[in-house]
């Protein structure tokens, strides 16, 4: 816990404030921390005893002499939960320094449990973000599904419980302004605070994965995957809104499947993650999106290049040499999504019902296809997505 790069510190910063000789010794009476360089490593034979005791001891200039290592004035020492864990020295004429002692002592044991406290939460966080590295990367042939349940119980979390993937991800572009510069760990660590702010069951994992992604498993109470959505994407744009106006920062989050074991919750990040790849090809000035919305994307994407260009080619020839061709694209995508319904379709396009007409009829004359023949029209709009993903 008393660690000699963190005695030093410790040592200097009390120098620094009192304007005295400090030292700090561990149990052992080796000094680990002194604002006198000269010192360190060498045995201060007082502090054996005020370890011994627990009380502090004074010295004048001719005790001092006495005992080795040692210089008049007061050593004390330092309690953590009731055990001296070594001692803190300050060097001057007893009756001088010793209205400094109880300050001096207070302020080095303050500094030592916010240390151990932050000590602690890191390793807590590192063991976290190694948690979900694990889960992304499940394998059962490679990593024992029993030790993994068990790490996360001894993170306080249980596996075996439905809950839905979420990743967030620092855009690379930064819009008009531009956001000031910050430490990077510090800026992780506000980020990952602002997640937890809505995802705040204790149950929730949230962690950092890499550079500007973050990824959570909230954890589901009550599972019905309609309402699911509605609520976790509600809470997504609240943060992506959160982390704009706090930070200036462009964030993007994806909403995955759902899982209630292992392989699962492999699987439900795979799909966050694939929704916040997808989403930026086809829904570029979107914040916050599911994977619900892109499954057919996520379909064509797996079916590989190959395939997808020669769908392109077989339905889209045609189309893909008018001028217009991006408008008569999202005109198609907009009239299957809308339920082949020209006043929903025509809301989605928001233009006019004879624009939309007119649209139809072109594409139909282009095609030598009638946008009535649904199923004609399906094969139609899958090679549209697939030209969303093959475009960037």
């Amino acid at each position: 816990m008393l660690t000699a790069s963190l005695a030093h510190e410790i040592a200097c910063e009390n120098a620094a404030v009192t304007g005295l000789g400090i030292l700090i010794t561990d149990r052992d009476g080796e000094v680990i921390g002194s604002s006198d360089p000269k010192r360190l490593g060498t045995c201060h034979e007082a502090s054996l005893e005020v370890v011994r005791t627990r009380e502090p001891a004074s010295h004048t200039a001719r005790q001092a002499a006495a005992l080795h290592g040692v210089k008049p004035g007061l050593t004390l020492p330092i309690l953590v939960d009731g055990e001296a864990v070594g001692t803190v020295g300050i060097t001057g004429s007893p009756a001088r320094v010793r209205r400094f002692g109880p300050l001096v002592r207070r302020h080095t044991e303050i500094l030592l449990r916010e240390s151990a406290t932050l000590r602690s939460q890191l390793l807590l966080e590192a063991g976290i973000e190694d948690l979900i590295r694990d889960i992304a990367s499940f394998d059962p042939e490679v990593i024992e599904s029993a030790a993994l349940v068990a790490r996360a119980r001894e993170l306080g979390y249980t596996l075996d419980v439905p809950r839905i993937a979420i990743v967030f991800a620092v855009s690379a572009e930064t819009g008009g302004g531009r956001a000031p510069r910050r430490d990077a760990s510090v800026l992780r660590a506000e980020l990952v605070r602002v997640i937890r702010e809505r995802f705040a069951d204790a149950d929730d994992i949230v962690a950092a994965s890499t550079p500007g992604r973050f990824v959570v498993l909230h954890r589901l109470r009550r599972y019905s995957p309609g309402p699911t959505d509605v609520a976790t994407t509600a809470n997504c744009a609240a943060i992506v809104e959160a982390v704009r106006v706090r930070y200036s920062l462009p964030l993007r989050a994806a909403v995955g499947g759902v899982g209630a074991k292992l392989m699962e919750l492999r699987l439900a990040m795979q799909d966050a993650s694939d929704a916040m790849l997808l989403a930026a090809k086809v829904a570029p000035t979107a914040t916050t999106y599911t994977i619900r919305e892109l499954r057919p994307h996520q379909l064509l994407s797996s079916a590989g290049h190959r395939a997808r260009s020669r769908l392109i080619a077989t339905e889209l020839t045609e189309l893909r040499a008018q001028g217009d061709w991006e408008q008569l694209r999202t005109t198609l995508i907009a009239w299957c999504e809308a339920g082949f319904n020209l006043v929903a379709a025509s809301a989605r396009l928001h233009i006019h019902r004879n624009t939309l007409i007119y649209r139809i009829a072109k594409i139909e004359q282009i095609t030598g296809r009638s946008l009535r023949d649904h199923a004609a029209c399906i094969t139609t709009y899958l090679a549209c997505l697939a030209d969303q993903i093959e475009e960037s």
